[in-house]
């Protein structure tokens, strides 16, 4: 695979652009930032003289954000899919010994090399489809070691692929064989030993926990983010997803970026998320693998202006998703988002849910280019369409990634 680097400059003028505003945009980009933006007759002459990219009609959207993954991981778990389908619950599966430490046994199997190159597989099908920035989880090690391995991979795929890339630490995520039935002992470890050894390394953009009854109580996920306040890191939550375990409300207490899965959120937790100003990340593929029925409350999130992110929570257990355009359409036909909501939930909202709200998101001046040409004519074909991949360019960290458009 050759440099990220040695992609072309997106810099010059970009022409013949489609937007919900209007069919004759341009962009001027320079240096890899937005310059000037806005209908192409009204381009100040300073700009006339650019090297010219044609967009041929192409719709322009901002860079797709992919804000919840856990896309670093050894193995695949497509057995449990199978006894899913035979009628063991989630967490039946996990008491079986599938589940997340399955995923764990196969990772620490793994070395850092190999987790790259099967990482690096998958995030390519993301970044095809006009992904520009993307979370990735720890939380398959779950010691310190493992956790380590997942993070510098990480860090590793944004280098090489020249994608934004904000690592989340998940220690937290389940507990591990040998912590059986200690689960205080562990969390302790991941509070004191893990996290502070593995934010010193500058491994760590944000931390997470796992609240749910199959994973870590209120008490210990509030421990998790008293350690995380301690080193001025800030917090998501896996929240509500199998009950309502009040997590949104605390996360909300400590003002976290989001709260995620969300299907059992109450109007509590929903008013708390208000206030803290957290977003609500959907996560549509895990929703349809698990063949739930309880849907995240939309209306009520909608009402009460909470933000809402749409992601793939690309995981070999409960949403092996690569997909984020397909997520676009699961959200708008299983939970019934708009076409803008949808769209918005995988861009603005979605960098919001990553801190990353200056700088991805949206097409403004000042902001580095990071957007994407669709051969497609209007924005809902964004979230009708599945099956197909309709970029025709995109342009990442300022370079031409994919596509023609040069």
């Amino acid at each position: 695979m050759k440099s990220f680097d040695a992609h072309p400059s997106a810099d010059g003028l970009w022409t013949g652009l489609r937007s919900h505003g209007g069919d004759d945009l341009a962009i001027v980009v320079g240096q890899g930032t937005i310059r000037w933006i806005g209908e192409r007759a009204a381009l100040p002459a300073a700009h006339a003289g650019l090297p010219v990219h044609d967009g041929g009609g192409a719709l322009v959207t901002p860079g797709l954000v992919d804000c919840h993954t856990h896309l670093v991981y050894g193995g695949q778990r497509a057995n449990e899919f199978a006894m899913r389908l035979a009628g063991a619950s989630y967490e039946e599966v996990a008491k079986a010994g599938g589940g997340i430490v399955s995923s764990v046994r196969a990772t620490r199997e793994a070395s850092e090399d190999e987790l790259f190159a099967s990482a690096g597989a998958r995030l390519q099908s993301l970044l095809a489809e006009g992904v520009c920035a993307i979370e990735i989880k720890s939380g398959y090690g779950l010691a310190l070691e493992h956790e380590r391995k997942q993070l510098r991979v990480a860090r590793r795929l944004g280098q090489a692929h020249g994608v934004t890339v904000r690592t989340t630490f998940l220690g937290a995520h389940a507990l591990p064989p040998e912590y059986a039935g200690r689960s205080s002992d562990y969390i302790d470890l991941v509070c004191r030993e893990m996290l502070p050894a593995l934010a010193a390394e500058g491994l760590v953009d944000a931390v997470d926990v796992f609240c749910e009854r199959i994973a870590f109580s209120l008490e210990e996920t509030e421990r998790v983010f008293q350690a995380a306040r301690a080193l001025d890191l800030p917090v998501k939550l896996h929240a509500e997803q199998l009950s309502d375990m009040g997590g949104a409300a605390l996360a909300a207490r400590y003002g976290a970026l989001s709260c995620d899965h969300v299907e059992h959120l109450s109007q509590a937790g929903i008013d708390a998320m208000r206030e803290a100003g957290s977003v609500a990340v959907l996560l549509p593929g895990a929703y349809y693998t698990l063949r739930d029925t309880q849907l995240p409350p939309i209306a009520a999130l909608r009402a009460a202006g909470v933000p809402m992110a749409v992601s793939t929570d690309h995981n070999p257990g409960t949403s092996p998703a690569l997909s984020l355009l397909l997520m676009v359409n699961m959200a708008c036909t299983l939970f019934r988002l708009t076409v803008p909501e949808a769209i918005d939930g995988v861009t603005r909202h979605a960098a919001r849910a990553l801190g990353l709200q200056d700088t991805h998101g949206d097409i403004a001046v000042g902001r580095p280019a990071n957007f994407v040409l669709w051969n497609l004519r209007e924005p809902a074909e964004m979230a009708y369409w599945f099956g197909q991949r309709p970029v025709r360019t995109v342009v990442r960290q300022g370079r031409i990634a994919e596509g023609v458009g040069a």
